[in-house]
């Protein structure tokens, strides 16, 4: 395959999803964010973090599983990371990878994606975890996940907050964020096919020793994406308002719909955003770039279904909307 680019000084803001901006700055507005990221910070603080979530991992390194280690040097070089987050392994069947912290994030792989996933497409994953941590999502990462792994209900210092908008503009944003980072996979393995195979096995495995095919896969994801009539639309939404991920079909083929934009090329080409020139984008920009990808099929569907689903319509709207002046 050809030699991948190296994209120096590249900035997170190059690659991220409009949605991602739009769902964590409208999450931002939302009354009591900055008391219930501040509760759960100081509630467990970064030592308390890297033990919930390394009791049971390995430290990859030189001399602990130094292939993985090898590759993901040529991860961090790819996407010029200066500074090496550390990188571990924890036995879990599940093929999945999280990156989280608050002050010193940390990248764990589960050893489920090591043994189902090839060596490109453990590529992929461990690109899309250091996407997570150049875009600075971990901190908001990992509330969602310590909101998910003990449950609203089980945080007593949370007892008087209004959770559920905040919580399904968490999960919202916390989808959003995935397509981002799936840009930075597809930018840190460069390679097409590769990043499309790794979301089909997600959605299905390895296939064993059967024959699985990349064609079919994306044919079921463009039937899901182009299924939009509102009834259908609002299924889909009901299915993933409490997901903290996209299905693998949808994104593979909201990837598919980036490299079609032209952007991903233009970004090999060398024609992106560098650290430090980012400037100040403004907010209502990221609402009408989104506006596409969220507004237009999910809110215009609800809305379409009038009086039926009034107070899911009500929680929705709270929680994405836009910030008033």
């Amino acid at each position: 395959m050809p030699e991948r680019v190296t994209l120096s000084q590249i900035s997170s803001r190059s690659w991220e999803h409009p949605a991602d901006r739009a769902a964590l700055n409208t999450l931002r507005s939302l009354p009591g964010f900055d008391e219930v990221v501040r509760k759960v910070a100081g509630f467990l603080g970064e030592r308390g973090v890297r033990l919930l979530f390394l009791a049971n991992a390995v430290r990859v390194g030189p001399r602990q599983r130094p292939d993985l280690d090898a590759l993901y040097t040529e991860v961090l070089a790819t996407l010029d990371v200066q500074k090496r987050p550390q990188l571990y392994v924890t036995q879990t069947p599940f093929l999945n990878a999280m990156a989280v912290g608050f002050d010193e994030p940390f990248i764990v792989i589960n050893s489920g994606a090591l043994t189902v996933l090839d060596r490109e497409e453990q590529r992929f994953i461990l690109a899309h975890e250091v996407g997570h941590i150049m875009s600075g999502h971990t901190t908001y990462r990992t509330l969602a996940i310590i909101l998910i792994y003990f449950g609203l209900n089980n945080l007593p210092f949370l007892a008087g907050l209004a959770l559920m908008p905040f919580q399904l503009a968490l999960l919202e944003w916390y989808r959003k964020a995935e397509l981002s980072s799936d840009r930075a996979g597809l930018l840190g393995i460069q390679n097409e096919q590769e990043a499309m195979r790794t979301f089909m096995k997600m959605a299905g495995g390895d296939g064993g020793k059967d024959q699985m095919d990349l064609d079919s896969f994306m044919a079921q994801a463009s039937e899901y994406e182009v299924d939009n009539s509102a009834w259908d639309t609002i299924l889909k939404i009901l299915a993933t308002a409490f997901r903290d991920h996209p299905f693998a079909t949808l994104r593979a083929a909201e990837l598919q719909r980036w490299v079609a934009s032209g952007e991903y090329q233009a970004i090999l080409n060398g024609n992106y955003i560098r650290r430090g020139d980012e400037g100040d984008r403004p907010l209502s920009d990221d609402y009408v770039d989104a506006a596409g990808y969220y507004g237009d099929r999910a809110k215009g569907a609800i809305d379409s279904l009038g009086g039926m689903l009034d107070r899911a319509r009500g929680a929705f709207s709270e929680a994405f909307r836009g910030p008033t002046k």
